[in-house]
């Protein structure tokens, strides 16, 4: 029988590495009867954490669900990583949920990557609640704990309980919405933090703050009625405290979870269909609506899809439409997902979580219905490394063997270089790239040799040029001839192909072309039949081949507008490979007159490090050519400092930031833009390039 959609929770605990989320999980299955084992990160016995790589390093790596009831309600969790390398599978997992429980480490207060997970979810919408997990370690300042999450999210932030003691002596925890009578070796009075707790509940509804202010009280009914949209609202962000390890404080979180935690009629969600952005009603005699949120790889049932289903009935073996085939698919067996064991079913309603087998059609972010959720936002890799097989022959096999990556792994990106002709693998730094080499070697058995970081640098130009090329060549048979006459300018960022390409600015104009990726546009002008249409595609191949493969140093070309406005042919010696020859050239001639430049990739930087670092950090930022545009209290004896910083500085910054603070720095890395890069850096990339001119096809 499916479950009723208002007793369902999704729920993803998030937050930064080391913070004890894994523990946390797996103590809930153990708390219902789910595991026999005294499962422990440390012993590499999670049941979480159970590929070989997260027992080995006793961290997550990758995403893991898993499901259980509490309360009378059905609990689908998703555990997610705690380092930023790894963000990508925290984004997916909190497409799945309603509630992102975020986890502090109560020694280390807010690090970079809590704040990262808090304000992802407050973005997609999501209720929050904070656990301060880890209160029986040693040397806790819990005002300052309490204190610092207030200061960064705001007064919304309060204590739904209180701990009763901290450190060994943390036995216990105190509600602070129904204050018991034995509040003995509390931290903080209960009662001190009921009234604002009360206050941050009813704001919600008027009428029940009015006679709250009155002297009337809510009632019991009111406030679990209004404690869930306090949290959907946003105006309360509950906090508890625990200690995973001991099991103290976890059924309470239970509780709040079942009690305050969004069900899928609590967030609202668009989908579009037809050019429309339309509402989903989480309804199961709705349409479906479904999504794939997560891709997993497994030796045994191979490829394994997470589907979270919005709206309507997914059954096993129902043919249904989805956004990456044309035709749409025909599901398989379904799954329900218990960590790295599965159990099939044979369908699911909105608000559930299941998983579906081997099906090739379908990838992370594949909608499945008629109506297309949004795409989700992964960020950009930026640090790259050219691999190949240590052993000659498993080059085919290394190229299987990293798609699959790809597949499982949204923020991994692989290339192959067109100029040197290297496979080239991007990720989101060097432990992520390290993983997957690990990886290789155990699902794949294949050890692979890396060369030093491969950076995205990008050619264009800053200048307008016009020239042509002729290629004439006499070989004793049929010659080749083709000339081409082009112009060239600049294309900046973000045009209206339609507003660019006007009469006014080409009074010639038959056709344009324009290529978003690239952003590179080319315009046909020629008139009176100097080059036959039938020769202007060969024309266009030519410039194609050097936005990929460059014309200064070897990497591609964008921002750049061509219009092509003469030529000339001839009646038996012109073809297909004579112009796009003449094409090739002429764009290499005129680009090298054109001012030509490298743009660089550049990076924001969150960087969190205790106080007596931050200095450190500027200094070392500015040395390397970054922009410093600031930095804020992270909670505790901790700042974050925001910069700006070409990526071919900071690609093995990791090493750097954990010597210089003693291993208690962490930072975060996002793709910001494409600038210019500094002269004399530009000139040793180019004199190292050399870029072939290929006249000869």
């Amino acid at each position: 029988m499916a479950t009723a959609v208002g007793d369902i929770r999704n729920v993803a605990l998030c937050g930064h590495g080391s913070s004890g989320k894994t523990t946390l999980v797996d103590k809930m299955l153990v708390s219902k009867g789910l595991t026999n084992a005294n499962p422990s990160v440390d012993d590499g016995t999670s049941v979480c954490d159970f590929d070989p790589e997260e027992k080995n390093h006793k961290y997550t790596i990758e995403s893991s669900l898993i499901h259980f009831e509490h309360g009378g309600k059905q609990l689908h969790v998703i555990d997610t990583p705690g380092y930023p390398d790894f963000i990508g599978q925290t984004i997916g997992a909190l497409r799945a949920v309603e509630t992102a429980v975020v986890v502090v480490n109560a020694q280390a207060g807010i690090e970079v990557n809590t704040r990262r997970v808090f304000d992802e979810a407050g973005k997609a919408g999501l209720g929050r609640i904070v656990v301060v997990n880890k209160m029986d370690a040693d040397n806790i300042d819990f005002d300052a704990i309490v204190g610092s999450i207030r200061e960064m999210w705001g007064n919304q932030c309060v204590l739904l309980n209180v701990p009763l003691g901290q450190g060994a002596d943390f036995k216990g925890v105190a509600s602070t919405l129904v204050v018991p009578d034995d509040t003995s070796g509390a931290l903080v009075d209960p009662s001190e933090i009921h009234d604002a707790l009360l206050e941050s509940i009813i704001e919600v509804d008027e009428e029940v703050m009015e006679r709250y202010f009155e002297g009337t009280p809510p009632t019991a009914d009111e406030l679990s009625r209004l404690i869930v949209q306090a949290i959907a609202a946003g105006s309360l962000i509950p906090i508890l405290c625990t200690s995973g390890k001991n099991d103290i404080g976890l059924t309470e979180l239970l509780d709040t979870i079942v009690q305050g935690g969004l069900s899928p009629l609590h967030v609202t969600r668009e989908a579009s269909q037809d050019d429309d952005t339309v509402e989903i009603q989480p309804a199961a005699e709705g349409p479906l609506v479904a999504q794939i949120f997560k891709t997993r790889i497994d030796p045994f049932v191979q490829k394994l899809s997470y589907i979270r289903v919005y709206s309507g009935i997914l059954k096993k073996d129902q043919q249904t439409p989805a956004s990456s085939a044309r035709k749409g698919v025909k599901m398989g067996q379904l799954l329900k997902v218990q960590a790295n064991e599965t159990q099939p079913v044979d369908e699911a309603g909105p608000g559930e979580i299941v998983a579906v087998a081997k099906m090739e059609e379908i990838a992370t972010g594949t909608s499945l219905g008629e109506k297309l959720m949004p795409k989700i936002d992964f960020p950009t890799p930026m640090v790259g490394l050219a691999v190949a097989p240590k052993s000659r022959g498993d080059e085919t096999k290394l190229s299987g063997a990293l798609n699959k990556v790809v597949e499982e792994d949204p923020t991994f990106r692989l290339d192959r270089d067109a100029q040197t002709k290297e496979l080239v693998m991007t990720g989101m730094s060097e432990l992520h790239l390290t993983i997957v080499q690990e990886r290789l070697q155990r699902r794949d058995k294949l050890e692979v040799e890396t060369k030093e970081p491969k950076i995205p640098f990008r050619e264009t130009i800053r200048a307008n040029a016009e020239g042509s090329y002729r290629h004439k060549k006499q070989t004793g048979g049929r010659g080749q001839f083709g000339e081409v006459h082009i112009r060239m300018w600049p294309l900046p960022q973000g045009v209206d192909p339609e507003e660019h390409a006007t009469k006014q600015r080409f009074p010639q104009m038959k056709s344009f072309h324009y290529d978003e990726d690239a952003n590179f546009m080319w315009v046909d002008s020629v008139v009176g039949g100097v080059i036959p249409g039938n020769f202007m595609p060969a024309i266009e191949k030519g410039f194609r081949e050097r936005l990929v493969g460059g014309v200064v140093a070897g990497y591609p070309v964008e921002n750049v507008c061509i219009e092509v406005h003469f030529g000339k042919h001839h009646p038996v010696d012109s073809s297909e490979t004579a112009f796009k020859s003449a094409g090739k050239m002429v764009f290499k001639q005129v680009f090298e007159q054109a001012q030509p430049c490298l743009l660089e990739p550049v990076v924001k930087m969150d960087i969190t490090v205790p106080d007596d670092n931050v200095g450190d950090v500027y200094s070392d930022m500015s040395s390397r050519g970054g922009r410093v545009q600031g930095s804020d209290a992270a909670g505790g004896n901790l700042q974050t400092v925001h910069t700006e910083i070409p990526l071919r500085e900071v690609t093995t910054y990791s090493r750097t930031l954990s010597s210089m603070t003693g291993g208690q720095g962490s930072y975060t890395m996002d793709f910001s833009h494409y600038d210019v890069m500094p002269p004399n850096i530009q000139q040793e990339i180019m004199s190292k390039s050399q870029v072939k001119d290929d006249e000869d096809e």
